[in-house]
């Protein structure tokens, strides 16, 4: 053997990084949708209910009481369209941009993937915004009789197609902002996790991508309540009832003040920080298993 072929063969290679493919955002967040659906149901049914229908524990255990513990699930395969569709094309067009960008293998720019992440956010919102309105429908319809319960089908021969649009607007405002919260700062506090406490932390593990995670949520939590809170408004409103997204943060100010903006603040937290932490997880574990080698 020549001493060239022997370097060759001695020498360090390079380590090998399995990047995921464009849906596998849609799976994880489908898989975490699948387990904190019940916390999504009880934040809006605390968005849209009176000032006189109890807290969170008097909900749930009033939902329990008269219907059964699968009435926590009312509306999930409305929430499974939705991470199908808004976060499939969220996380598809994040996750193919960032590796178009960053093919060195480089730290993406923060500010640039700020960008990248609104413009991603923008997009899945508006694309699901009808899963987003039927879901919130059938969630908040657990109050009515069967019978007068709503579905796509029910929306579309009752009130029209474009029904389904309506709270797009603030769908897609935060949806962008969302994304912002979960892709951009998950990125960024697992790149500081790894550079600066590495110490503490197993690479790119799990205590990794739940502790990046649980920061990306409460990032997201704390933009978002505000335009969550007026889009469920909007999305449940009755026709008419309110006439712009200025005169619905009136309405909300006029019933609560300011504090009305973050109603459901804790179950919406509760609900939005497990569902990103299995998210990214169950992102995670398909890529390092399931993915590609870029």
């Amino acid at each position: 053997m020549s001493s060239d072929s022997l370097i060759n063969t001695i020498q360090p290679q390079p380590e090998l990084k399995r990047v995921a493919y464009w849906y596998f955002g849609g799976l994880a967040s489908a898989g975490a949708a699948c387990c904190t659906h019940p916390l999504d149901l009880l934040k809006v049914l605390l968005q849209t209910k009176g000032k006189t229908e109890g807290n969170l524990f008097v909900t749930t255990f009033k939902i329990i009481k008269e219907q059964g513990v699968l009435a926590l699930y009312n509306g999930l395969s409305a929430s499974l369209l939705r991470q199908l569709t808004y976060s499939t094309v969220r996380f598809g067009i994040y996750e193919t941009a960032k590796k178009s960008l960053t093919q060195d293998g480089s730290k993406m720019p923060f500010l640039q993937a700020v960008s990248l992440a609104a413009v991603a956010g923008s997009v899945g919102g508006f694309v699901g915004s009808p899963a987003d309105l039927v879901n919130v429908r059938m969630q908040n319809d657990i109050k009515l009789p069967l019978e007068e319960r709503r579905n796509i089908y029910k929306i579309i021969r009752n009130e029209g197609f474009t029904k389904l649009f309506n709270g797009s607007l603030m769908a897609t405002c935060r949806a962008m902002l969302v994304t912002i919260g979960q892709l951009s700062m998950y990125d960024q506090y697992k790149y500081l996790l790894l550079n600066n406490f590495s110490q503490y932390f197993d690479g790119d593990g799990l205590t990794t991508h739940f502790t990046a995670s649980l920061l990306a949520g409460a990032s997201a939590t704390t933009i978002t309540q505000p335009l969550d809170v007026m889009k469920t408004r909007l999305m449940n409103a009755a026709q008419g009832e309110y006439r712009s997204v200025p005169h619905c943060a009136l309405s909300i100010f006029k019933e609560k003040g300011l504090f009305g903006f973050f109603t459901g603040y804790i179950p919406a937290f509760v609900r939005l920080a497990p569902h990103t932490i299995l998210t990214f997880i169950f992102f995670e574990q398909l890529r390092l298993n399931f993915g590609y080698f870029q």
